[in-house]
């Protein structure tokens, strides 16, 4: 993520979070205080950056070690993307302020559901509802 001339890099696998405003007020109009929000477990906001991933060991040695990839970083890659609501564990979660702008770095193991615009059943290969008769 970048702001002016500084460019905030996201580390393994973790996720920036640009967290929702608490709400103050309840829907008959009560206000809260501060501290009633930060006692809920789970806090949900929107992801602007996240890290490569996982870092997996280098291949054996019984490989080919001459080839050029050989010794390139490898990642496991997560399932977070760039713009999904994410649903974490508030406790997990550090703040941080980049550019006087309030986010928070989660861990991925932290991140409980992913919330995503779009048509997301088409890229992922879906159990039937019903089986074929001929089977």
């Amino acid at each position: 993520m970048k702001r002016g001339n500084k460019e905030l890099l996201v580390v393994g696998d973790r996720v920036l979070v640009k967290p929702e405003q608490e709400e103050r007020m309840t829907k008959v109009g009560l206000y809260l205080p501060a501290g009633v929000a930060a006692k809920e477990e789970v806090q949900g906001g929107s992801v602007v950056a996240i890290g490569p991933g996982q870092p997996l060991p280098p291949p054996s040695e019984e490989q080919e070690p001459w080839r050029n990839d050989y010794r390139t970083p490898r990642y496991l890659p997560m399932q977070v993307g760039l713009g999904d609501y994410a649903l974490f564990f508030r406790k997990a979660a550090i703040e941080i302020t980049f550019e006087d702008e309030r986010y928070l770095v989660v861990p991925y193991g932290a991140i409980l559901v992913l919330v995503r615009e779009g048509a997301v059943a088409a890229k992922q290969k879906r159990v039937p509802d019903k089986l074929p008769d001929d089977l």
